[in-house]
C-alpha cells in the first residue's frame, strides 16, 4: 500500500512538471510572437510601401524586402524538392536491397549527417564546390543560388530520410509478407501499397525539410553571394531573409534598415508556424481516417 501511495505521488509529481514545462513553452513562444508582433507593427502600418517593395538600396533610401522573401522561397522550394525525390529513392532502396551490409552503412551515414554543423558544410562548399563552379565551370564568382541550393540538400536530406525511414520499415515489414503472397514484387509493394498507405507522413516529412531549409541562416549567408536582386537563373547570387536579419543585423543598430529586420523575422515565424500547424493538421486528420 505504501508503495502504491509513493508511485502514485511520484506519478502526479511528474505530471505536474510535465505541465509546468508545457506552459512555461508555451508562454516562451506566445512572448516571441508578441515581440515581434509589438516591433513589425509600425513597420506594417507606417512603412508598408517602403517595406514591401523589390529594391533595397539603403543609401537612396529603398528599403523593399520583396527580393528576399523571393530568394528564400526559391531556394527552400528548389532544395527540398531535390532533397524529397532523393530521399524517396534512399529509402527505397533502403528497403529493396538484399546488400544488408550497405543499407546499414548508408543509414549510418545518414545519421552522421544529420549531425553534423551547419558551418562545415559551408566551409566544404567554399573549398570545393566554389572553385569548381569559379574556375572549371567559368559560372562568375561561384556564389549563387546553385551553390546554396547543393548544400542545403545535404543538410535537410538526412531529415527527410530518417522520417521516412520511420515511417516506411514498420508498414514493409507489416505488409511485405502479404503481399509477396498475393504476388506483388517487392518494387510493387513500395509503389502501390506502403508510398500510398503513408502519403499523409511523406508529406509531414516533406513540410519539415522545406521548414527545415527556410530557417537555416548560415549557408545562404556563406554560398548565396547576398545580392538582393530577383535571380534570372539558378547561378545569380540571392539574399534570403535569414542572411538578411544576419548582416543587417550586424552592421546597423536602428533606423529603417533595422526595422525591416522585424518584417522579416515576422514573415519568417508566421510561415514556419503555419508548416507546423498543417503538418499536425494532415498528421491529426490521417489518424482519423485511418480504421481502428
Amino acid at each position: 500500500m505504501q508503495s502504491f501511495n509513493y508511485t502514485l505521488k511520484q506519478n502526479t509529481w511528474m505530471q505536474g512538471l510535465l505541465v509546468t514545462l508545457v506552459v512555461v513553452s508555451g508562454l516562451l513562444l506566445l512572448s516571441v510572437f508578441c515581440f515581434l508582433i509589438w516591433f513589425s507593427l509600425p513597420v506594417f502600418l507606417t512603412e508598408t510601401s517602403a517595406v514591401f517593395k523589390l529594391k533595397w538600396q539603403p543609401e537612396q533610401g529603398h528599403f523593399g524586402i520583396l527580393a528576399m522573401v523571393f530568394g528564400t522561397l526559391s531556394l527552400a522550394l528548389i532544395s527540398t524538392s531535390f532533397a524529397f525525390v532523393i530521399a524517396i529513392g534512399l529509402n527505397s532502396f533502403c528497403l529493396l536491397s538484399r546488400r544488408r551490409w550497405l543499407v546499414a552503412i548508408l543509414q549510418s551515414l545518414l545519421k552522421f549527417m544529420a549531425g553534423i554543423p551547419t558551418v562545415v558544410y559551408g566551409l566544404a562548399a567554399l573549398f570545393l564546390l566554389l572553385p569548381l563552379l569559379r574556375n572549371i565551370l567559368q559560372l562568375g564568382s561561384g556564389y549563387s543560388l546553385f551553390a546554396a541550393v547543393c548544400m542545403l540538400i545535404l543538410l535537410i536530406l538526412p531529415v527527410i530520410c530518417v522520417m521516412l525511414d520511420n515511417i516506411t520499415t514498420p508498414l514493409w515489414q507489416q505488409h511485405a509478407l502479404g503481399a509477396q503472397a498475393l504476388g506483388f514484387s517487392p518494387e510493387q509493394t513500395y509503389l502501390q501499397i506502403i508510398l500510398p498507405h503513408c502519403k499523409v507522413n511523406i508529406c509531414g516529412a516533406a513540410l519539415l525539410g522545406f521548414n527545415r531549409a527556410i530557417g537555416d541562416t548560415m549557408l545562404p549567408l556563406m554560398l548565396a553571394g547576398n545580392a538582393t536582386q530577383l535571380p534570372s537563373g539558378v547561378f545569380d547570387a540571392i539574399r534570403s531573409l535569414t542572411a538578411h536579419i544576419a548582416l543587417v543585423i550586424a552592421t546597423d543598430q536602428g533606423g529603417e534598415a533595422y526595422n525591416s529586420l522585424f518584417a522579416a523575422g515576422m514573415l519568417l515565424l508566421m510561415c514556419s508556424a503555419f508548416i507546423c500547424l498543417l503538418s499536425r493538421y494532415l498528421v491529426g486528420r490521417n489518424r482519423l481516417v485511418q480504421p481502428a
